[in-house]
Protein backbone atom coordinates (compact mmCIF):
# COMPACT_ATOMS: atom_id res chain seq x y z
CA UNK A 1 0.00 0.00 0.00
CA UNK A 2 1.31 3.03 -0.87
CA UNK A 3 1.36 6.44 1.40
CA UNK A 4 1.98 9.50 1.14
CA UNK A 5 1.31 12.42 4.28
CA UNK A 6 0.32 15.40 3.38
CA UNK A 7 0.51 18.48 6.24
CA UNK A 8 0.13 21.62 3.85
CA UNK A 9 -3.34 22.71 2.63
CA UNK A 10 -1.69 24.16 -0.25
CA UNK A 11 -0.21 20.73 -1.38
CA UNK A 12 -1.41 20.38 -5.36
CA UNK A 13 -3.33 17.03 -4.09
CA UNK A 14 -5.58 19.27 -1.29
CA UNK A 15 -5.60 21.93 -4.31
CA UNK A 16 -7.05 19.13 -7.01
CA UNK A 17 -9.31 18.01 -4.51
CA UNK A 18 -11.00 21.31 -3.64
CA UNK A 19 -11.98 22.28 -7.30
CA UNK A 20 -13.06 19.30 -8.06
CA UNK A 21 -15.54 19.61 -5.38
CA UNK A 22 -16.59 23.09 -7.07
CA UNK A 23 -16.40 22.45 -10.47
CA UNK A 24 -18.59 20.07 -12.14
CA UNK A 25 -16.96 20.57 -15.60
CA UNK A 26 -13.71 19.59 -14.26
CA UNK A 27 -15.32 16.43 -12.68
CA UNK A 28 -17.02 15.73 -16.36
CA UNK A 29 -13.21 16.43 -17.54
CA UNK A 30 -11.28 14.54 -15.14
CA UNK A 31 -14.20 11.83 -14.84
CA UNK A 32 -13.51 12.26 -11.61
CA UNK A 33 -15.77 12.66 -8.24
CA UNK A 34 -15.35 13.21 -4.70
CA UNK A 35 -17.01 10.57 -2.20
CA UNK A 36 -17.05 11.83 1.91
CA UNK A 37 -16.96 9.74 4.26
CA UNK A 38 -16.60 5.72 5.06
CA UNK A 39 -20.14 4.46 4.46
CA UNK A 40 -20.26 6.27 1.37
CA UNK A 41 -16.70 5.49 0.27
CA UNK A 42 -17.94 1.63 1.06
CA UNK A 43 -21.17 1.83 -1.07
CA UNK A 44 -19.27 3.55 -4.03
CA UNK A 45 -16.29 0.74 -3.97
CA UNK A 46 -18.66 -2.02 -3.60
CA UNK A 47 -20.98 -0.32 -6.93
CA UNK A 48 -17.53 -0.69 -9.19
CA UNK A 49 -15.80 2.51 -9.09
CA UNK A 50 -12.53 2.76 -8.37
CA UNK A 51 -10.85 5.17 -5.74
CA UNK A 52 -7.92 7.20 -7.35
CA UNK A 53 -6.69 8.65 -3.78
CA UNK A 54 -7.95 7.89 -0.88
CA UNK A 55 -7.24 10.66 1.85
CA UNK A 56 -7.41 10.03 5.98
CA UNK A 57 -6.94 11.69 8.85
CA UNK A 58 -6.38 10.16 12.04
CA UNK A 59 -6.78 12.82 14.28
CA UNK A 60 -10.27 13.01 13.01
CA UNK A 61 -11.08 9.33 13.12
CA UNK A 62 -9.85 8.13 9.71
CA UNK A 63 -9.52 4.46 8.94
CA UNK A 64 -8.41 3.29 5.76
CA UNK A 65 -7.89 -0.22 6.94
CA UNK A 66 -10.16 -2.45 4.22
CA UNK A 67 -10.33 -0.52 1.77
CA UNK A 68 -8.44 -0.01 -1.27
CA UNK A 69 -7.18 3.00 -3.99
CA UNK A 70 -4.08 3.31 -6.09
CA UNK A 71 -2.81 5.97 -3.18
CA UNK A 72 -3.42 6.41 0.08
CA UNK A 73 -2.42 10.15 1.22
CA UNK A 74 -2.54 10.81 5.05
CA UNK A 75 -3.44 14.39 6.00
CA UNK A 76 -2.63 16.72 8.95
CA UNK A 77 -5.82 17.83 11.37
CA UNK A 78 -5.32 21.41 9.33
CA UNK A 79 -4.76 20.27 5.83
CA UNK A 80 -7.90 18.02 6.82
CA UNK A 81 -10.16 20.88 8.06
CA UNK A 82 -9.35 22.54 4.59
CA UNK A 83 -11.30 19.77 2.41
CA UNK A 84 -13.77 18.03 4.89
CA UNK A 85 -17.02 19.50 3.47
CA UNK A 86 -18.97 18.32 6.62
CA UNK A 87 -18.37 17.35 10.13
CA UNK A 88 -18.88 14.04 11.11
CA UNK A 89 -17.20 12.13 7.94
CA UNK A 90 -14.88 9.97 10.16
CA UNK A 91 -11.84 11.67 8.52
CA UNK A 92 -12.16 9.92 5.09
CA UNK A 93 -12.55 11.73 1.49
CA UNK A 94 -12.00 9.58 -1.60
CA UNK A 95 -11.24 10.85 -5.08
CA UNK A 96 -13.07 7.74 -7.01
CA UNK A 97 -13.31 7.48 -11.35
CA UNK A 98 -16.35 7.67 -12.70
CA UNK A 99 -18.29 9.22 -15.34
CA UNK A 100 -22.27 9.63 -15.51
CA UNK A 101 -23.79 6.42 -16.30
CA UNK A 102 -26.92 5.87 -19.22
CA UNK A 103 -30.04 4.10 -20.28
CA UNK A 104 -27.87 1.35 -21.36
CA UNK A 105 -26.17 0.62 -18.13
CA UNK A 106 -29.48 -0.06 -17.11
CA UNK A 107 -30.34 -3.69 -16.57
CA UNK A 108 -33.90 -4.22 -15.59
CA UNK A 109 -35.67 -7.20 -13.84
CA UNK A 110 -39.69 -8.73 -14.48
CA UNK A 111 -42.08 -5.36 -13.55
CA UNK A 112 -39.77 -2.92 -12.73
CA UNK A 113 -40.40 -0.10 -10.46
CA UNK A 114 -38.33 2.80 -11.82
CA UNK A 115 -38.45 6.74 -10.46
CA UNK A 116 -37.79 9.11 -13.01
CA UNK A 117 -36.79 12.66 -12.29
CA UNK A 118 -37.00 15.46 -14.41
CA UNK A 119 -35.33 18.88 -13.85
CA UNK A 120 -34.79 18.46 -10.18
CA UNK A 121 -32.19 21.16 -9.78
CA UNK A 122 -31.01 20.80 -5.96
CA UNK A 123 -28.36 18.46 -4.74
CA UNK A 124 -30.24 17.94 -1.40
CA UNK A 125 -33.53 17.06 -2.77
CA UNK A 126 -32.14 14.14 -5.38
CA UNK A 127 -29.89 12.97 -2.80
CA UNK A 128 -33.27 12.44 -0.85
CA UNK A 129 -34.74 10.84 -3.48
CA UNK A 130 -32.01 8.13 -4.36
CA UNK A 131 -32.30 7.37 -0.24
CA UNK A 132 -36.03 6.94 -0.51
CA UNK A 133 -35.80 5.21 -3.80
CA UNK A 134 -33.50 2.67 -2.13
CA UNK A 135 -35.43 2.03 1.12
CA UNK A 136 -38.51 1.41 -1.20
CA UNK A 137 -36.18 -1.40 -3.17
CA UNK A 138 -36.67 0.60 -6.87
CA UNK A 139 -34.92 -1.04 -9.57
CA UNK A 140 -33.14 1.80 -10.91
CA UNK A 141 -34.04 5.96 -11.00
CA UNK A 142 -33.62 7.90 -14.26
CA UNK A 143 -32.49 11.36 -14.20
CA UNK A 144 -33.56 13.38 -16.61
CA UNK A 145 -31.90 16.58 -18.13
CA UNK A 146 -30.73 17.57 -14.16
CA UNK A 147 -29.69 20.80 -13.16
CA UNK A 148 -26.96 19.41 -11.17
CA UNK A 149 -24.59 16.57 -11.72
CA UNK A 150 -25.17 13.24 -9.75
CA UNK A 151 -22.11 13.43 -8.58
CA UNK A 152 -22.01 16.79 -6.66
CA UNK A 153 -20.49 16.48 -3.55
CA UNK A 154 -23.78 17.53 -1.81
CA UNK A 155 -26.01 15.18 -3.14
CA UNK A 156 -23.83 12.22 -2.61
CA UNK A 157 -23.80 13.59 1.01
CA UNK A 158 -27.72 13.93 1.09
CA UNK A 159 -27.65 10.03 -0.61
CA UNK A 160 -25.86 9.07 2.50
CA UNK A 161 -24.58 6.93 -0.75
CA UNK A 162 -27.95 5.68 -2.18
CA UNK A 163 -26.45 7.29 -5.59
CA UNK A 164 -24.18 3.74 -5.57
CA UNK A 165 -26.65 1.58 -4.34
CA UNK A 166 -29.69 2.36 -6.32
CA UNK A 167 -28.99 2.18 -10.15
CA UNK A 168 -28.73 5.10 -11.75
CA UNK A 169 -28.78 6.43 -15.36
CA UNK A 170 -28.89 10.13 -16.88
CA UNK A 171 -29.95 10.93 -20.07
CA UNK A 172 -32.74 13.48 -21.70
CA UNK A 173 -36.61 13.17 -21.42
CA UNK A 174 -37.36 12.65 -24.60
CA UNK A 175 -34.91 9.80 -24.78
CA UNK A 176 -35.85 8.06 -21.76
CA UNK A 177 -39.63 8.16 -22.41
CA UNK A 178 -38.78 5.93 -25.39
CA UNK A 179 -36.13 4.03 -23.54
CA UNK A 180 -39.33 3.12 -21.49
CA UNK A 181 -41.90 2.77 -23.94
CA UNK A 182 -40.30 0.29 -25.79
CA UNK A 183 -40.31 -2.03 -22.57
CA UNK A 184 -43.47 -2.02 -21.97
CA UNK A 185 -42.91 0.01 -18.67
CA UNK A 186 -46.19 2.43 -17.74
CA UNK A 187 -45.41 5.92 -17.32
CA UNK A 188 -47.27 7.78 -14.64
CA UNK A 189 -46.97 11.58 -14.23
CA UNK A 190 -47.38 13.09 -11.29
CA UNK A 191 -49.04 16.40 -11.71
CA UNK A 192 -52.42 18.26 -10.79
CA UNK A 193 -54.10 18.50 -14.09
CA UNK A 194 -55.83 16.05 -15.71
CA UNK A 195 -55.10 13.22 -12.74
CA UNK A 196 -56.72 10.34 -10.48
CA UNK A 197 -55.71 9.99 -6.98
CA UNK A 198 -52.46 7.88 -7.23
CA UNK A 199 -53.88 4.92 -4.83
CA UNK A 200 -56.59 4.48 -7.45
CA UNK A 201 -53.65 3.75 -9.95
CA UNK A 202 -52.24 0.37 -10.50
CA UNK A 203 -48.45 -0.26 -9.66
CA UNK A 204 -47.73 -3.92 -10.00
CA UNK A 205 -46.81 -4.20 -13.19
CA UNK A 206 -43.45 -2.19 -14.82
CA UNK A 207 -43.98 0.97 -13.76
CA UNK A 208 -42.17 4.29 -14.04
CA UNK A 209 -42.73 7.20 -11.35
CA UNK A 210 -41.89 10.70 -13.25
CA UNK A 211 -41.63 13.48 -10.92
CA UNK A 212 -40.72 17.19 -11.80
CA UNK A 213 -39.47 20.45 -10.42
CA UNK A 214 -41.45 21.92 -7.92
CA UNK A 215 -41.11 25.41 -9.72
CA UNK A 216 -41.89 23.89 -13.14
CA UNK A 217 -43.31 20.75 -13.03
CA UNK A 218 -43.24 18.02 -16.15
CA UNK A 219 -42.52 19.24 -19.46
CA UNK A 220 -45.05 17.49 -22.19
CA UNK A 221 -42.76 15.64 -22.88
CA UNK A 222 -43.84 13.53 -20.31
CA UNK A 223 -47.22 14.51 -20.13
CA UNK A 224 -47.66 13.36 -23.50
CA UNK A 225 -46.27 9.90 -23.01
CA UNK A 226 -48.17 8.97 -19.76
CA UNK A 227 -50.39 6.31 -19.19
CA UNK A 228 -51.73 7.68 -16.28
CA UNK A 229 -51.61 11.15 -14.72
CA UNK A 230 -51.68 11.05 -11.03
CA UNK A 231 -51.61 13.24 -8.07
CA UNK A 232 -51.54 13.96 -4.16
CA UNK A 233 -54.55 15.24 -2.44
CA UNK A 234 -53.92 18.09 -1.02
CA UNK A 235 -56.64 19.00 1.46
CA UNK A 236 -54.81 22.17 3.04
CA UNK A 237 -54.18 25.58 1.41
CA UNK A 238 -50.96 24.77 -0.79
CA UNK A 239 -51.14 22.97 -3.80
CA UNK A 240 -48.10 20.78 -4.00
CA UNK A 241 -45.41 18.83 -2.10
CA UNK A 242 -41.37 19.01 -2.01
CA UNK A 243 -40.00 16.87 -4.99
CA UNK A 244 -38.58 14.78 -2.46
CA UNK A 245 -41.75 14.18 -0.06
CA UNK A 246 -43.60 13.46 -3.55
CA UNK A 247 -41.53 10.32 -4.69
CA UNK A 248 -41.50 8.92 -1.38
CA UNK A 249 -44.86 8.74 -1.08
CA UNK A 250 -45.68 7.26 -4.43
CA UNK A 251 -42.90 4.83 -4.56
CA UNK A 252 -44.01 3.58 -1.26
CA UNK A 253 -47.81 3.54 -2.38
CA UNK A 254 -45.73 0.92 -5.60
CA UNK A 255 -44.18 -0.84 -2.44
CA UNK A 256 -47.66 -1.42 -0.62
CA UNK A 257 -49.62 -2.28 -3.62
CA UNK A 258 -46.76 -4.68 -4.61
CA UNK A 259 -46.80 -6.81 -0.89
CA UNK A 260 -50.66 -6.72 -0.88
Amino acid sequence: MKVETVTSAQNPKIKELLSLREKSSLRREKSLFIVEGRREVEHALQAGFKARTLFFCPEAGGDSSGLEADLFVQVSPAAYARIALREGTEGLIAVCRGSAPSLQDLNLGENPLVMVLEGIEKPGNMGAVLRSADAAGADAVIICDPLTDIFNPNLIRSSLGAVFTVPVACAGSEEAAAWLKARGIRILTAQLQDSELYYDTPMTGGTAIVVGSEALGLTETWRKAADAHIRIPMLGEMDSLNASVSAAILLFEAVRQRNA
